[in-house]
Formats: structure tokens, C-alpha cells, sequence
């Protein structure tokens, strides 16, 4: 396990970054064009009520002073008050994150689940029918968009053979994982074929490391070979690969919710952009800055249980 040391300086290396995420979030949403009172109220309101709404919300003050308003309440804890539904961020964003942490969790463990067997099935038969299909496998679905493969799942699976719902979330753990599945599977098959190349060329560089012979010549099964030491090491590098593709799951949610209709965070991002929603697009960048850093830190705190290297 690593020191509590370790845990520590990566812990505070989160913080640089969540705060520069927070200055440039902050400066590009107020760079979007238009006003989003005006938007919302629509032609008929006048330019005093307009100013009046701009005063509640403190958007006439300077930029340094909304700022150092807006540091002040996230360091409580508010995130603000949504100007398109009335309604405080913290709250949209407790109701909306459950979906994408499931979504993103089951899209993690079925890109697991594929990589790992098909890079060992591809790197033990090296050169072989079932590598270059496997390879050329991987090599499409990383050439397709990640909407355009929900698309033809949702198209086959959903609207054809109607073996899936077409969107939605459903009310319990299991109608949900019976909604998610799909767009689970549309992120998940990304995610393995992006793992399985790296893992394939891990499993291939251990398999030729003299320790294998080793195990080999003292007469362990090859499972146990596989399992404890080649698998063991050759999952290290692509650990460091699996954080950077988890924060890419959080990016890849927001198109995929709005193709399966799901009431996650990626879809309210999209809405809120729309509506130039300043308080609900700061809050969510932030929160999503947030779960890519803690995807990290899991990721490292692995890599450095599997080899203690990493923590010195």
C-alpha cells in the first residue's frame, strides 16, 4: 500500500489545479456571447428590469469582485443559484450526478472487461488471425465518433430489436442498469479498445521479461503466471492511461446522455450552455474537475500499490 505520505502530496496537487479550473471557467463563460437575463426574459422586458435582474445576480459588478464573490461561496460551499430554473447548483447537480457516476462506472467496468481478455487472447496469439482481428476490432471503434456508435446501438438494439429502452433512466438500481446499459456500452467499447492496445503491448513486453521465465521454470501453472506476474505488471502502465480515459468518459458523457436522454450532468452542461446559465456551467465544470482529479488519485494510488516505485 502507498505511504500516507504519498496520499498526502497527491491529495494537495489536486489543489492547482481544481483552482486554475476555477479562474478559467469562471473568465470563458462570461466570454460566451449574449446576455442570458435578456435571453430569458425575452423581448418584452425593459432595459431597467434587465439591470435590476443583472444587480440581483450581481452581474454588474466588476469581473475582479464577482470573482472574489463566487471563490468566497464555493469555498462554503455554494455553488450558486441557477438564473434559468431558480434553483440552487448544488441541488441540480446532487440530482443529476448520480446518473453519470453510474454511467461512468459501468462504461469503466465493461472496458475492463473487454480489454483485459482480448489483450491477452491477442498477445499470445502474436501475428496470428485472431491478433489482426482483434487489432483491426480495436482500430474501428476508435475511428468512430463516440455519438455515432450510440447512434447504431440505439438505432439495432433500442428502435429495431427493442431489446433496451431508447432513453431514460429509470426508478430502481436495476431499471436503471437496464437503461444505462446501451450508453455504457457505447463508452465502454471506446475505453477497450484504447486500453487493450496498450495492454497487449505491456502483456508482450512482461511475457519476454526473464522473472516469467522464471515462474515458468519452477513449474507454476501458466494461469497463475498470467494472473500473478504477468498481468500483475504489465496492468501498471495502462493504470497511468486509465485516469486521462476516465476524465475522457466524463467529456464523452455529454454527448451520449443527450443521445439516450439521460437526466445526468452531461446533459444539464449542454443545457446550460444553451441558456448561458453562468452559475450552472461554473458549478458543473468545477464538480467534473473534481471527479477527473479523484479518477487520477485512484488510479496512482493503485499503480503504486501494484509497484511501489511509483510512490518514492
Amino acid at each position: 500500500m502507498p505511504s500516507l505520505g504519498y496520499v498526502v502530496r497527491r491529495v494537495l496537487q489536486m489543489v492547482p489545479t481544481l483552482v486554475f479550473i476555477l479562474v478559467v471557467t469562471f473568465v470563458l463563460v462570461r466570454l460566451l456571447p449574449g446576455d442570458p437575463l435578456s435571453a430569458i426574459a425575452g423581448d418584452r422586458v425593459t432595459d431597467a428590469q434587465v439591470a435590476q435582474a443583472r444587480a440581483a445576480y450581481g452581474l454588474d459588478e466588476p469581473l475582479l469582485t464577482q470573482f472574489l464573490i463566487y471563490v468566497r461561496h464555493v469555498a462554503t460551499g455554494d455553488l450558486g443559484r441557477s438564473i434559468v430554473v431558480q434553483a440552487p447548483v448544488r441541488n441540480l447537480v446532487t440530482e443529476r450526478l448520480p446518473p453519470t457516476l453510474m454511467l461512468t462506472a459501468m462504461s469503466v467496468l465493461i472496458g475492463v472487461g473487454l480489454a483485459v481478455p482480448l489483450a491477452f487472447a491477442s498477445a499470445l496469439r502474436r501475428g496470428r488471425a485472431a491478433d489482426f482481428a482483434i487489432r483491426a476490432g480495436a482500430q474501428i471503434s476508435l475511428s468512430m465518433p463516440v455519438f455515432y456508435i450510440g447512434l447504431v446501438l440505439l438505432t439495432v438494439f433500442a428502435a429495431q430489436l427493442r431489446w433496451f429502452p431508447v432513453g431514460g433512466y429509470g426508478d430502481d438500481w436495476g431499471e436503471r442498469a437496464y437503461h444505462l446499459f446501451l450508453p455504457a456500452v457505447t463508452l465502454g467499447v471506446s475505453l477497450a479498445a484504447i486500453l487493450m492496445r496498450n495492454l497487449r503491448a505491456a502483456i508482450i513486453e512482461v511475457l519476454g521479461a526473464e522473472y516469467v521465465d522464471f515462474a515458468r521454470a519452477k513449474g507454476l501453472a501458466t494461469r497463475v503466471v498470467l494472473l500473478r506476474h504477468v498481468l500483475r505488471n504489465a496492468l501498471i502502465s495502462t493504470l497511468a492511461l486509465l485516469g486521462p480515459t476516465v476524465g475522457a468518459l466524463l467529456g464523452g458523457a455529454v454527448i451520449t446522455e443527450s443521445v439516450f436522454a439521460i437526466p445526468g450532468i452531461g446533459r444539464l452542461m449542454i443545457e446550460s450552455i444553451y441558456g448561458r446559465d453562468y452559475p450552472v456551467i461554473q458549478g458543473l465544470t468545477l464538480i467534473l474537475a473534481l471527479l477527473v482529479s479523484l479518477a487520477f488519485l485512484v488510479t496512482d494510488l493503485i499503480q503504486a500499490a501494484l509497484d511501489p516505485r511509483v510512490a518514492r
